[in-house]
């Protein structure tokens, strides 16, 4: 199962800066979000990094 963190960050996009707004089950409700609470700005941008879950890894 794929999940979308969301964050806002600076324009350098460093990890420091990051603030997190959201775990989502898909892209386009991470973005509606996004644009909803004006993330988007001059000196912000968002950060929507995709995770799976419940992935068993063999060694």
């Amino acid at each position: 199962m794929k999940l979308y963190i969301l964050y806002q960050t600076d324009i350098w996009k460093t990890k420091i800066s990051r603030v997190f707004y959201g775990i989502f089950d898909s892209r386009p409700k991470a973005l509606d979000c996004a644009k909803y609470y004006g993330l988007f700005g001059p000196n912000t941008k968002v950060v929507i990094e995709e995770v799976t879950l419940n992935i068993l890894e063999e060694i």
